[in-house]
């Protein structure tokens, strides 16, 4: 699974990689190290703006009687998202990029869990491929959530985590956010796990077991 992650490059770098998408700094945007599950994510969605914009983590689908259920829709496997009623009209017709710089997963050690950050070699962001929805909550308001696409781990995440996200190659990210596009198993093919050569991955603090440690101390390597 994928329930942390990391964002903490300037707007202007991530606009490097997003060339599509207007991305603008605005009151909501900072260095974000340890982000987790029900937070506002930035994302690039197919609804036809192409801008960066802020989802709440955690599908809430349309049919939901209340939000709470996006408290434990914070991912969605690649191998059932055309089959799952949770995710398969998301999957036709709602994606998204979800831009990162890195992620964690815990690593099961003999006695305890060991949190790990994994990243790009090349420490450059990069997009998760991700699901979005739009909720009518009952007094009326719209809450625009998303999910993160998990898939089998590489030769590097197998020793970490049974699971990793879903990293799209940049010359998918047009075509994982194209409206018009609805072939499941044509975007099932960019589903895959990302080369385990161009990432890397070290021990870092247990401070980032804890949401509200939010700082460059959570991706400092350490000794174990």
């Amino acid at each position: 699974m994928c329930g942390r992650f990391t964002l903490t490059v300037d707007p202007s770098e991530l606009q490097d990689v997003l060339p599509f998408a207007t991305v603008a700094a605005d009151a909501t945007w900072a260095p974000r190290y340890n982000i987790a599950p029900t937070q506002p994510v930035a994302v690039v969605a197919n609804n036809g703006k192409n801008a960066l914009e802020f989802f709440r983590w955690g599908l809430i689908p349309s049919w939901a009687k209340d939000s709470s259920i996006g408290n434990r829709m914070i991912n969605a496997r690649a191998e059932t998202l055309a089959e799952k009623p949770s995710f398969r009209n998301a999957f036709k017709r709602r994606r998204c990029l979800i831009p990162a710089d890195g992620f964690y997963e815990w690593r099961k050690d003999s006695a305890s869990k060991t949190p790990m950050y994994v990243r790009l070699k090349s420490g450059e962001p990069f997009a998760f491929a991700g699901l979005w929805e739009a909720w009518r909550a009952p007094d009326g308001k719209t809450v625009l959530s998303c999910a993160i696409i998990t898939t089998t781990p590489n030769s590097l995440m197998e020793k970490i985590h049974d699971r990793m996200p879903v990293i799209l190659k940049p010359d998918a990210y047009e075509r994982w956010i194209d409206p018009a596009e609805s072939d499941p198993e044509a975007l099932g093919r960019l589903l895959k796990p990302y080369p385990a050569s161009h990432m890397t991955a070290h021990a870092v603090s247990k401070l980032v077991n804890k949401p509200e440690n939010d700082s460059p101390q959570c991706v400092v390597p350490v000794k174990r």
